[in-house]
């Protein structure tokens, strides 16, 4: 499917189920909308990384036994539906494929820790000019 990694024919497998929304008479007998379903844990055509990179990309797409569910539906054909569902998921395991680069800890620099304190003075002096003023007799 990506450039990297070929799944095998029987790892994804497609269902076609009614679409709601508008198109007529159509929607009501045509099943064009797309579910893809492929199996993240299960599957042999990736490594142990990419699979855990994936399932937490996936989100809620994702099921607890690692099963990715991908609806497909922005199309009125089924085969286009199809190659729209199979390309997000080419596009959830390219992203996968790729470890997130490590935070670096940074300080912040004199500069803005200057503006912060000024920030914080003029807010401060603004809400002593709010208060009431003493009378004096």
């Amino acid at each position: 499917m990506t450039r990297r990694v070929q799944l095998r024919p029987g790892e994804v497998e497609f269902e076609a189920f009614r679409a709601a929304g508008p198109g007529g008479q159509n929607v009501n007998k045509v099943a064009t909308a797309v579910r893809l379903r492929f199996d993240v844990r299960r599957s042999p055509s990736l490594p142990q990384a990419v699979k855990d990179r994936l399932l937490s990309l996936a989100g809620r797409r994702a099921t607890g036994d690692g099963v990715l569910h991908i609806e497909a539906r922005r199309y009125r054909t089924q085969e286009a539906n199809r190659r729209d569902a199979a390309g997000r998921l080419d596009r959830l395991i390219e992203a996968a494929w790729h470890p997130p680069r490590p935070r670096r800890p940074t300080k912040p620099t004199a500069a803005s820790r200057r503006k912060r304190l000024e920030a914080k003075q003029r807010r401060s002096r603004l809400k002593d000019r709010r208060r009431r003023v003493a009378e004096s007799d």
